[in-house]
């Protein structure tokens, strides 16, 4: 099986257009996390991605946590992600939602060399080698799976 992973922050969400994200993480403030619009037509994505699972795709995130954060800091991240990921695409049906630590590598949650990232951050995408894409060829890319 084929596992989809999407990064949330510039790759899904569009984290670093909200207006002063950097000092509501200073301030370890979710605000950003709860209100990023949309990077990309995500009634599109969801259509796309229910029938890639009815196909027998997988589809999970991968996303980190604030860099230099406290641990209830990123309790509340993962929160506020998790409520992202709910508005706005509810009817998705992730089969792991991972909420991990700033920097932790990507790779490590990798369950084939067919497994496919959509990440915005090129360590990210170099360390998975093969099947990553950065986020906008999300719909190019999957048109073609």
């Amino acid at each position: 099986m084929t596992t989809i992973f999407f990064d949330m922050d510039g790759t899904l969400a569009d984290f670093y257009g909200v207006q002063d994200w950097l000092r509501y993480l200073k301030a370890e403030d979710t605000f950003p996390y709860e209100n990023a619009e949309p990077l990309l037509n995500l009634q599109v994505l969801a259509r796309r991605l229910n029938k890639l699972t009815k196909a027998g795709y997988a589809v999970e995130i991968i996303s980190w946590t604030a860099k230099h954060s406290t641990a209830a800091y990123d309790e509340a991240v993962a929160a506020a992600k998790l409520g992202w990921l709910a508005k706005h695409l509810k009817s998705v049906k992730f089969q792991k939602i991972n909420i991990v630590k700033y920097g932790t590598n990507k790779d490590l949650f990798r369950h084939s060399k067919n497994d496919i990232l959509f990440d915005d951050e090129n360590k990210n995408l170099a360390n998975w080698g093969g099947r990553a894409y950065k986020p906008e060829r999300i719909l190019e890319v999957l048109k073609n799976e």
